[in-house]
């Protein structure tokens, strides 16, 4: 069958598309499942996509998106409730498929402690509950407030819902003063059965699932709702704590369960990655008469002191992962293949499906990705590995295991139509005419009409409103769109200057259905509120090609101003010289996006619109983090030869945490040497640059770690 090309045979170009692509639709999936408790994709399709995503960032680190899905977690809190910081994030977790996974993460815990493969190393194995993710905090012994994961840093108050849960203790006896309980809401699939009974006698909402039941039940603005819905509670993990509860993961879950909390009996302890994938085989022949949903097994490093030197990475912890379970597939009629062109001019074919259900969602499309996707073959005519062209009233088999909108698996040949044809992709933009171009190693079609494309002036203009960017109250989409096609906005200034050019009032909106005088008033005050923005949120609301959300905030913490980054993408046009290394200094930036930066302001016309729009606002500067204290904020440090101490990961962690940029050269820009044994080249040039060099002991005495 066709399938997306290997990423193995993928050039650079491909690679950027593709991660572009699984940034938007990962973007969308968490929205929907965290945000609105409404999942598209099953847990295994949202798994894959992000495993995709991930390989191609191995073998093209360079590419790499600041708005990744892998720096990610959960969604933004919903407006209904009150919002809680969590003391300590709320990670996701990242996640293994197979047995070489499985083995791969043993190995990157040794390397990363400095372990040989001989070292004693156990891990705990846990079922992995299919839920809504809780954190309980404790104060002297009480609760006093539960909150979702929300973000992973902002969740939502949902303490009196919480306390109406059977399972949670309102009162712990033997706790420490401050303890911050984590675990996962659920359904069992008993109580789920019920519940839907009771609501088709009743004539409420059936629910698709125990996790959607669960997550509903648990996010109702009237607490007697949730109390009257079958919710469960395991503990699994904890937060913030006024003193360790153990010295193993093991003795930790034995004192959860000891204070009260429901912990699963199924968690077991296992010396290496044989008894890990020993006991996942027998939690997966269990899956079926377990009575809840599980998604896979957890494992965890069990030494508690090892947890902390491993640390984590930006979105997950480097100590755990999570083994899941294979995804499902289901057959079904390719009725029509439709283009959509996007706001960067990408035209991307969607299949309509006949409807089918593929692991408890109904799925009527499908992505197809790209022309090469659809003919099984490539830009060259060299047919794709496996690839059978996809046509009109296929037989198609849909696998639920890599998009928001699930992608074509398989065909059956044998039930394909005798008149089928197969699909001429469209050389002209289906939205203004112009034509279609595919430059050379692209896997992406694109219109070549820039602005005068509503497609693409439209999708902007919706980007620059959307929740992220600059989140007008009163103008979203569905307001753009009638604007611009009214002709009275085609780039983002002309949103500032509105009420201006139709006077007070806009006696034109006033007549318009479902304006009046009131709305239209509020239309601009909410305007005019905008007017002061964040720097990164005006980065982001530009809509710069491969620039996320997550590598706007990076471009702002690094620049600060609005005006000292714009200098410093004129500065870097020519990329090349300090204006251009300093931009690929920043952690998370890599070439491509580097150029899409420094190319939008290159251009007169974009520049000029960019112009037009800062003209109207006031930017606000971006906050740095606080490393007041620190001996080592804001300098270059540079480590090399053999550290015996700590790994070089750690050191490298460390640093960055105190504020320090960590660089792989020694230059002129250099504040710091810090030289191990077996120190060579770096040593020798930071000595002839004057550079100050440390051994390991004098770092860690810099740094207050010795």
């Amino acid at each position: 069958m066709t399938d997306t090309l290997e990423i193995d045979e993928m050039t650079e170009a491909q690679a950027q598309g593709e991660l572009a692509r699984l940034a938007a639709l990962l973007a969308r999936a968490d929205q929907a499942y965290h945000g609105q408790d409404a999942p598209e994709i099953s847990d295994a399709e949202f798994d894959a996509l992000k495993r995709r995503n991930a390989a191609i960032e191995a073998r093209f680190p360079d590419l790499k998106r600041a708005d990744s899905p892998s720096e990610s977690v959960g969604a933004r809190p919903s407006e209904g409730f009150a919002k809680v910081t969590h003391a300590m994030r709320m990670l996701s977790l990242g996640n293994a498929f197979s047995a070489e996974d499985v083995t791969d993460f043993d190995r990157s815990i040794r390397k990363y402690l400095g372990l040989d493969a001989g070292a004693p190393l156990a891990f705990t194995a846990e079922p992995k509950i299919d839920g809504v993710s809780l954190s309980l905090r404790y104060e002297n012994c009480t609760l006093v407030q539960a909150a979702t994961r929300g973000d992973g840093a902002v969740g939502e108050n949902v303490t009196a819902n919480a306390r109406t849960v059977g399972d949670i203790p309102q009162e712990l006896d033997g706790a420490p003063d401050v303890l911050e309980i984590r675990g996962e809401i659920y359904m069992s699939h008993a109580d789920f059965g019920a519940l839907n009974e009771r609501q088709a006698e009743t004539g409420g909402k059936q629910f698709a699932n125990p996790r959607n039941a669960a997550a509903g039940s648990l996010r109702q603005l009237d607490a007697t709702i949730t109390k009257a819905r079958p919710l469960r509670f395991f503990a699994y993990s904890w937060g913030e704590t006024s003193e360790p509860l153990a010295e193993t993961q093991m003795k930790a879950i034995a004192r959860l369960r000891k204070l009260g909390f429901q912990t699963n009996d199924l968690t077991a302890l296992c010396d290496g990655p044989e008894e890990m994938l020993a006991h996942y085989a027998t939690i997966e022949q269990k899956r079926a008469t377990l009575g809840y949903d599980i998604d896979g097994v957890v494992y965890k490093v069990n030494d508690l002191g090892l947890q902390h030197r491993l640390g984590y990475r930006s979105t997950t912890p480097r100590w755990a992962i999570a083994h899941k379970f294979p995804a499902e597939l289901a057959w079904t009629r390719l009725e029509a293949i439709d283009i959509q062109v996007g706001r960067t001019g990408a035209l991307s074919p969607v299949a309509r499906l006949t409807p089918v259900t593929v692991g408890g969602v109904v799925v009527s499309n499908a992505t197809l990705h790209n022309e090469d996707y659809i003919a099984g073959r490539d830009s060259r005519g060299e047919e794709i590995r496996g690839g059978k062209d996809i046509r009109v009233g296929d037989w198609v088999q849909v696998y639920r295991a890599g998009d928001v909108i699930p992608k074509v698996a398989d065909v059956d040949l044998s039930k394909r139509p005798a008149d089928a044809q197969p699909y001429a992709f469209p050389t002209i933009c289906p939205e203004c005419g112009s034509d279609a171009i595919r430059e050379e190693g692209d896997a992406v079609r694109r219109c070549s009409g820039g602005l005068i494309c509503p497609a693409q002036a439209v999708e902007k203009l919706k980007h620059f409103v959307s929740r992220a960017a600059f989140d007008i109250e009163g103008l979203g989409a569905k307001q753009v769109e009638q604007f611009h096609a009214d002709g009275w906005i085609a780039e983002p200034a002309d949103i500032f200057t509105l009420e201006e050019r139709f006077g007070r009032g806009m006696q034109q909106l006033k007549n318009r259905e479902g304006w009046g005088e009131k709305s239209a008033a509020n239309l601009f005050a909410a305007i005019d509120e905008k007017r002061r923005i964040p720097l990164g949120r005006l980065i982001f609301s530009l809509g710069l090609r491969h620039v996320g959300e997550a590598a706007s905030n990076l471009l702002a913490t690094h620049y600060g101003s609005w005006a000292a980054f714009e200098a410093a993408m004129r500065e870097a046009a020519t990329m090349e010289g300090p204006a251009w290394d300093d931009l690929l200094s920043i952690d998370g930036v890599g070439q491509v996006m580097a150029a899409s930066l420094v190319t939008a302001f290159a251009q007169e016309n974009e520049r000029a619109s960019i112009e037009r729009l800062v003209a109207h606002l006031d930017v606000q500067e971006a906050s740095r983090p606080d490393t007041s204290g620190s001996p080592v904020a804001g300098k270059t440090v540079v480590f090399t030869g053999t550290l015996e101490k700590m790994t070089r990961a750690e050191a490298k962690a460390r640093a960055e945490a105190l504020g320090a940029k960590v660089s792989g050269s020694v230059s002129a820009k250099t504040d710091l040497l810090v030289a191990g044994p077996g120190a060579g080249s770096k040593a020798k040039k930071a000595a002839e640059l004057g550079i100050e060099t440390l051994d390991e002991d004098g770092w860690l005495q810099l740094i207050g770690d010795a």
